[in-house]
């Protein structure tokens, strides 16, 4: 004869069985705490950003919960004092030439890497993704005795080729998972029709790449307006991007209101934020970095 167990555990006032009731006490308590810590990081990551927007439209703020009144002069002082426009102009042209650069380079480099088979492959690829699995101080300050050597250092040339260091891997690395999941098949079917290899890429490889190219540029450029450590070595006076101007307002000599650097920062925040808005937009990054590889179907 068969008993049912079910009926002869012994039940919580929840009803559910005895054994059951402190593990869903653990698991609510659990969540519970995860997510008063994440509360926590987040409500002071945004009292942080709250200080920063209202110290920069602030006339003056001492010792006061709001400031005694507002005004946005600071930002056009910020825009004079530090000589915005002309690092805005710099940080464009380093942005621009480094992604240009990095996905004319790294395509090419990618599908090589996604269609060739060769021994030590792994360690090629493992070779190529160094710089972005090292602190960039390591090889920084190497590279920048270099440069300065070789009359490029202080220079937008030494910024844009700093920069193109870890840009470059990070192409190579989007771009093959990507490029593997197109079907090499297509390459013959193309020549069975008659295309030639600028048709093929032209009509055919191009249009399945530039997903791909899109995503990996507008990834290199958000890394690139970030990027510090590779372009405060490499940076002269006539070629400093935001983030190392920024860097300068704050630790130079001299007496400078904390309302305009606090401006400035503002006009940094906002234009990375614009571009990392843009970028999860049309980018996921999760996607295009993993592969799955589905298991071969049996005849």
């Amino acid at each position: 004869m068969i008993m049912d167990t079910a009926n002869t555990l012994p039940t919580s006032r929840t009803g559910l069985p005895a054994s059951a009731a402190p593990s869903r006490r653990w698991g609510w308590l659990w969540r519970a705490t995860i997510w008063t810590v994440m509360g926590f990081f987040l409500l002071n990551v945004v009292f942080m950003i709250a200080t920063v927007v209202v110290n920069s439209v602030a006339t003056r703020w001492f010792g006061t919960p709001l400031p005694e009144g507002f005004t946005l002069s600071w930002y056009g002082r910020a825009w004079d004092d530090f000589q915005l426009a002309h690092v805005l102009v710099v940080t464009l042209e380093v942005v621009a030439a480094t992604v240009l650069l990095s996905i004319l380079l790294g395509v090419p480099a990618a599908y090589a890497l996604a269609r060739a088979q060769f021994r030590g492959k792994r360690l090629a690829m493992l070779l190529i993704l160094l710089p972005m699995m090292v602190p960039p101080v390591t090889y920084g300050i190497p590279m920048a005795t270099a440069m300065y050597q070789l009359g490029v250092g202080g220079t937008l040339t030494g910024v844009i080729l700093s920069n193109l260091v870890p840009a470059l891997p990070f192409v190579i690395l989007v771009m093959t998972p990507f490029i593997e999941q197109i079907d090499p098949g297509l390459e013959s079917a193309a020549r069975i029709f008659g295309a030639n290899t600028y048709q093929y890429f032209r009509h055919v490889l191009l249009p399945l790449l530039v997903p791909g190219m899109l995503a990996a540029g507008l990834l290199v450029l958000v890394r690139t307006i970030g990027m510090f450590e590779l372009t405060f070595f490499t940076a002269g006076p006539d070629s400093q991007t935001l983030v190392v101007a920024l860097y300068y307002a704050v630790f130079s000599t001299g007496v400078r209101a904390p309302q305009a650097i606090d401006a400035m920062a503002m006009i940094y925040m906002a234009i990375t934020l614009l571009w990392v808005l843009i970028a999860l937009r049309f980018v996921s990054p999760t996607q295009l970095v993993s592969r799955v590889k589905e298991a071969p179907r049996e005849a």
